[in-house]
């Protein structure tokens, strides 16, 4: 057994002892009970990579709460989203269709929320909702008789909620706080005489990865272990030379690791993400601070006498990353548990869907980045576990997505779904039954260029097999990967001999998927 197992099992056995969740549920109840509609708990973290969840991996952390959704439902092995960015992505799981039909492609927009969406339909059948945490889509929340949401991007510490309309400052940390909020809905104000559908979106992993005070010393004698491509050189991908994603390059020392010396002396060249990341630091109260100080300040003083260069500094980076994202992580799966066990004290467990997933994948590493947006595994893909009582435990590898979310939360309520919704109800896989017609490609489109990271735009399609994917505007190449023989696109094989046929037949799905989508770029470029 290597340190990192060792330790890493030594701390999930400490975590575990307090906070991981152990019921038993009656598997033998109705899927759908008629008397008594289901209730939904939706949790969607921002950025949370299905790599640091150990239902998925087991490398870099253990989630015992986390992982009880899975063991006790389905995990999805084969869950993607539609735009891997945020606000985009949030947008497509409300209305249950793609960016260009919903109207918000990248940050800049404003999401319209006059349009239809799932919770106002759950709304229109009885059922109370709630919106609690991170809502990032500008407008303000429609469709929920309650929401208490994060201004903007959110903070780590004393965030600003808006409740119903009122700013209100609250001490303490987000994720915490977002839980708090939470059951504190559930257990006083929510009418208990209806079902609910209750949102729990948190602000965490999202950058800057801020750890919870108590949580600062946690895996500090982890080394974690690196990608193989951590050194990528990105030959024959022209899109991934241009990113500004980069640990190596693009990581802040200040904004991102922390490295905000009392002194003021270690500088950057990108001065505003200096300026936020002392910005954070002077957002926080006294208690916070004084924690704060007596963990980073050492690591300050050594960082400065190290004086650390070339690929010595590349892995610290990584490692001080690694170290400050899975201690977010740990934060979320406590409150996971909190949750679980809120549910489990008042009996909600025999009748509520609970879904756990991501706004997204992320990059731990892989290909030197951080961050999303790419159509690269890492970011396409993105983590979903789902508990149903009476339903199916185990695996399903079919090919979902998050514009599927409503359909399949609609079609659990008895809702019809509507048929200008993109996605479909996955819920008969939920139930364990086999779909003879369920999708084999998916469609993506991505829009943010040049902000932020200079990720340029593409669209592409993606089967149980391929993946191919055209980048247009400043960089303009198309690039396709054998998902079975590269699972971390590496190798484009688009124009090499040999793939003609499969390109031909990748290209001609593609169309089908925009005209079916009606997505206005097949008008734009053609394929």
């Amino acid at each position: 057994m290597n340190k990192f197992t060792s330790t890493l099992l030594l701390m999930t056995g400490a975590a575990s002892a307090v906070s991981v969740i152990s019921c038993k549920t009656n598997t033998k109840k109705s899927v759908v009970n008629e008397k008594k509609p289901m209730n939904i708990v939706y949790i969607m973290c921002d950025d949370h990579s299905y790599q640091t969840i150990s239902a998925y991996d087991h490398r870099f952390i253990e989630t015992p709460n986390i992982d009880w959704i899975a063991n006790n439902g389905v995990r999805f092995t084969n869950s993607f989203v539609a735009n891997s960015l945020s606000g985009p992505s949030r947008a497509c799981m409300l209305t249950g269709k793609h960016s260009h039909a919903n109207g918000f492609e990248d940050n800049s927009d404003s999401f319209d929320g006059s349009q239809q969406t799932f919770p106002k339909l759950l709304q229109q059948a009885g059922y109370e909702t709630a919106m609690i945490g991170k809502w990032h889509l500008v407008s303000e929340p429609t469709g929920f008789n309650y929401w208490d949401v994060l201004v903007g991007q959110g903070d780590y510490y004393n965030p600003t909620f808006i409740k119903n309309g009122e700013k209100v400052r609250r001490e303490g940390y987000a994720t915490n706080i977002t839980t708090d909020l939470a059951i504190n809905w559930l257990d006083s104000i929510h009418d208990k005489s209806k079902p609910f559908c209750m949102f729990i979106h948190h602000k965490a992993p999202h950058r800057t990865w801020m750890p919870d005070t108590c949580d600062l010393r946690l895996y500090d004698d982890v080394t974690y272990p690196m990608p193989e491509n951590f050194y990528d050189d990105y030959k024959d991908r022209k899109a991934a030379q241009a990113q500004k994603m980069s640990i190596i390059k693009d990581m802040n020392i200040v904004y991102d690791l922390k490295m905000a010396d009392k002194e003021n002396e270690i500088h950057t060249d990108n001065s505003n993400l200096e300026k936020w990341g002392r910005e954070l630091y002077n957002q926080m109260n006294s208690a916070q601070k004084a924690a704060w100080d007596a963990y980073y300040d050492p690591i300050i003083a050594k960082f400065k006498k190290d004086k650390l260069k070339g690929k010595a500094l590349d892995e610290w980076k990584y490692q001080r990353y690694m170290h400050d994202y899975c201690r977010v992580i740990h934060a979320i799966d406590r409150n996971v548990g909190r949750v679980l066990e809120y549910l489990r004290k008042y009996n909600l467990l025999e009748n509520t869907m609970i879904v756990y997933t991501s706004d997204q994948g992320f990059y731990m590493g892989e290909h030197g980045w951080f961050d999303k947006r790419f159509m690269y595994e890492e970011s396409f893909r993105t983590p979903l576990l789902v508990y149903l009582p009476g339903g199916k435990h185990g695996d399903v590898s079919e090919l979902v997505q998050n514009i599927d979310y409503g359909p399949t939360i609609l079609d659990l309520a008895g809702i019809n779904v509507p048929s200008d919704m993109h996605g479909v109800s996955f819920l008969p896989l939920l139930k364990g039954e086999k779909v003879p017609q369920w999708r084999h490609s998916l469609y993506y489109h991505y829009y943010e260029y040049p902000d932020e990271h200079a990720v340029n735009k593409h669209f592409g399609v993606r089967t149980e097999k391929y993946s191919l994917m055209r980048f247009y505007g400043d960089v303009n190449s198309w690039e396709l990967y054998d998902l079975e023989d590269d699972p971390m696109n590496m190798h484009n094989l688009y124009g090499k001999p040999g793939y003609e046929d499969i390109t031909k037949e990748l290209k001609a799905e593609l169309s089908r998927l925009q005209e079916q989508y009606e997505d206005p770029i097949r008008n734009e470029i053609k394929n």
